[in-house]
């Protein structure tokens, strides 16, 4: 299996529609939506009276893959309602929805404490080709203080946006930033195309839009 290039990857995003006539071109949709054809490492942000450059965890294109941006809407696991979690049949009694808040310097986040596991979702909408198969890991930075983030491989001619799984593993409270970078993305060519696809199958979590939670 082969890793998709920035150039491989773009091509499969960027797709002129040849049937529009016009002074500019007219773009069909595409592998990611939306696409950022080169990596974002800072914004321009509010900040008190002015507008001053962030530092932000990188987003968009990357050599090799494609970093996602976490969504609002978080949902944090607890135990407040004294409900057990079971994949089978889930309860949404076991999980509250996150507070987003705003730092010193722009940034927005919510606090997943030690030892806690929060759900949340990419703001790109996928739609992965026939011949493609998604892995996808965790930022280095976030790694570092403990954040491990865990989604499953995107199978082809899967499309929505992708639930992403984050636990602090660390034993303090730590910040999750949404509208930026959460997890890379590879795409990984297969040696020919696959005589069944998740679309084929019917694949139970098609077209998902947010936190969508466990189907068995």
């Amino acid at each position: 299996m082969a890793f998709l290039s920035d150039n491989s990857i773009t091509r499969r995003c960027l797709i002129p529609d040849t049937n529009f006539v016009g002074e500019t071109t007219k773009w069909l949709p595409g592998m990611i939506e939306p696409f950022y054809a080169q990596s974002v490492k800072s914004e321009m942000r509010e900040v008190g009276d002015v507008r001053i450059p962030v530092d932000v965890f990188s987003y968009g294109l990357s050599s090799y893959g494609y970093d996602v941006r976490l969504a609002d809407g978080l949902e944090i696991f607890t135990n407040i309602n004294n409900v057990s979690g079971d994949a089978k049949r889930p309860d949404k009694g076991n999980k509250v929805k996150a507070e987003i808040l705003t730092d010193e310097w722009g940034g927005r986040f919510a606090w997943l404490p030690a030892g806690g596991f929060m759900l949340g979702h990419t703001v790109e909408y996928f739609r992965i080709p026939r011949d493609i198969i998604v892995i996808c890991l965790g930022k280095s930075s976030y790694a570092r203080e403990g954040i491990i983030v865990n989604v499953t491989p995107l199978e082809p001619e899967w499309e929505g946006q992708v639930v992403i799984e984050i636990s602090n593993t660390s034993g303090v409270p730590q910040k999750i930033y949404v509208d930026e970078g959460i997890s890379q993305f590879l795409f990984g060519l297969g040696d020919e195309v696959c005589s069944v696809s998740y679309k084929d199958r019917g694949g139970k979590y098609q077209g998902q839009l947010g936190i969508t939670h466990a189907k068995v």
